[in-house]
């Protein structure tokens, strides 16, 4: 049995001095935003900013790379309020780009958990893939495990499903994984990527072969803590115990109260990291899915019986990880006045829910049907709980096998819907994206060259339809603005610039005038772009090679998207 007790600092620290001591360089955690992929709404793993690095590109500190990485999974949000899932973790990660492989990698995973963190060899049960058409047995991570020590009936084979990871989308670097396993949980996957997906559905052997490995901070600490709770780590403790005092109640002490507490402290952390990575609020994409928790945290906390909570149960957010995440500090009082806003217009929606319940609830009906409770629950953020609870006053039922059924429909709908978001695969570098992402920075040069050098970079997202380029700037920008910038950007694309990049220290980067995204966190070595004389700017995406094969830029709308910041959408012809 492991136990001992190890907090989070004391294991992110560890980590990262082992993969220091074989020669790995840390890098920063990547904004929850992903700068250069379209294809999903937030960084899901620590592999994700590293996509151009994984498909060849080299990457600025070497081969060898690790670091903590702030994450957000939407997938199983439902599933949040048992003791393992969550809405935000952290993912621990070292990579090898095209360095070692299956035997290095294994067996220094094999040293951290045994010498580093004292684990018997005896409590390990490891998996590896089985085999299949596409891709032979992995007899030689068990070869490795076997030497060891690990015996040969604590190594099980295990096919596609459970040992194979990738493609993310329908083509692209994916392979075999081997998954260790302390008393029945999962504590570390190292993916081995030496394949690629081709559109026909061959896998080939990869150029490049990669190591990618994840360990969960919350599940790991929890085992080595011997907890079966998630929420008893302190990475939960604090905020856990500031629900227990303003709320009166016990954690633990039954499960509908338990259930309650997991979910207001899941869902407002994740609140917290992705409003401080400068997202609001809103009805579409990121900003309805940081919506959706917030609420479902307010719906939460009432019934704890709690009021105008969501930024006291924020504080202790910012005591467990600013030492880390830098960022939180710096936008704590926008975060706050984003989750007060926020929570006042859920209690707002939720008042005007009651009214409408009156109104599908008249005398001569004994049961409100399952569609209508629905309509509460989807259109006005009503609870099922408070349906069922206000029909009781009432004395009618609610027909909650039917609502169920509605509510599965549309969970269903919205993972089908959330699933095609993957489809172009990891990081698409197809060429009207490559053009249309060279065409953001001339853009970014344009506007500060229009409208004033205090514009900066707040975000940007590239599909190859269209680019997306939100920036600071207080007002609406005047339609000879908005002529003056896309003529500017055109003129750079005629005159045919070339785009060259060079790699230096970030230091250096800064003091040469290279542009970087506001709130952004950098390695110490970055990859720098400049076109011509005309832009220079720090980035990791792809690029063309000479203005020319851009193509004609056209602005097609400009809008507010928060208190001071614009968006431009602009596509290449």
């Amino acid at each position: 049995m492991v136990s001992q007790k190890i907090t989070r600092k004391d294991l992110i620290k560890k980590y990262l001095e082992f993969f220091e001591s074989k020669k790995h360089k840390v890098i920063p955690s990547a904004s929850l935003v992903p700068a250069n992929d379209p294809t999903v709404l937030f960084t899901t793993a620590g592999m994700h900013p590293l996509v151009p690095y994984l498909l060849g590109q080299n990457h600025p500190l070497g081969k060898r790379l690790v670091n903590v990485q702030k994450c957000i999974r939407t997938t199983d949000m439902e599933e949040v309020g048992d003791t393992t899932h969550h809405t935000f973790f952290e993912m621990l990660g070292n990579w090898s780009l095209g360095d070692y492989f299956k035997k290095d990698s294994i067996e220094m995973s094999y040293e951290f958990l045994t010498k580093v963190l004292k684990i018997k060899k005896e409590d390990l049960v490891v998996t590896c893939f089985a085999g299949d058409s596409d891709a032979p047995k992995d007899e030689e991570s068990a070869k490795v495990w076997t030497s060891l020590g690990i015996q040969k009936n604590k190594i099980k084979f295990l096919g596609k499903k459970d040992n194979w990871w990738g493609p993310a989308g329908e083509t692209g670097p994916c392979g075999p994984d081997t998954e260790i396993f302390i008393n029945g949980f999962e504590i570390w996957n190292n993916v081995f990527m030496e394949y690629n997906k081709t559109e026909g559905g061959k896998f080939l052997t990869l150029k490049q072969k990669n190591v990618d490995t994840g360990m969960g901070v919350e599940r790991t600490l929890a085992i080595l803590n011997n907890l079966g709770d998630n929420y008893l780590t302190d990475s939960w403790k604090p905020i856990i115990e500031t629900i227990e005092e303003i709320s009166g109640k016990k954690y633990g002490k039954d499960k509908e109260t338990t259930r309650a507490m997991r979910i207001v402290a899941d869902h407002l952390k994740a609140a917290v990291f992705i409003i401080s990575d400068g997202v609001t609020p809103s009805n579409t994409g990121r900003g309805y899915v940081l919506r959706r928790i917030i609420r479902r945290a307010v719906n939460c906390g009432r019934n704890l019986k709690l009021k105008d909570f969501t930024t006291r149960i924020a504080e202790p957010v910012f005591k467990v990880y600013d030492n880390y995440y830098k960022e939180l500090k710096q936008n704590k009082k926008n975060v706050f006045d984003e989750l007060e806003k926020e929570e006042k217009k859920f209690n707002s929606t939720l008042e005007t829910g009651i009214r409408i319940f009156s109104k599908i609830s008249p005398e001569d009906k004994k049961t409100i049907s399952g569609e209508d409770a629905f309509l509460l629950y989807q259109s006005y953020g009503f609870p099922i709980e408070m349906t069922v609870e206000l029909a009781k006053e009432k004395g009618f039922s609610v027909n909650v096998k039917e609502f169920e059924k509605e509510l599965k429909n549309h969970q269903e709908l919205s993972r089908t819907t959330s699933s095609g978001s993957f489809k172009s695969g990891l990081a698409d570098s197809s060429e009207k994206t490559t053009r249309l992402h060279t065409a953001t920075h001339l853009l970014n040069e344009a506007l500060r060259k229009v409208l004033g050098t205090e514009v900066k970079q707040r975000g940007s997202n590239i599909t190859p339809e269209r680019l997306r380029f939100d920036f600071s700037f207080d007002r609406k920008l005047t339609e000879g603005e908005i002529k003056s910038i896309e003529e500017l950007v055109n003129e750079k694309i005629k005159q045919g610039l070339p785009v060259v990049r060079n790699e230096t220290d970030l230091k250096d980067a800064m003091k040469s005038g290279a542009q970087s995204e506001f709130g952004a966190k950098y390695p110490p070595i970055v990859s720098v772009y400049s076109i011509g004389n005309f832009s220079k700017e720090i980035c990791t995406g792809p690029h063309v090679k000479n203005t020319k094969e851009i193509g004609r830029f056209k602005i097609i709308k400009e809008e507010s998207t928060a208190s001071g910041i614009r968006r431009i959408k602009a596509i290449v012809e």
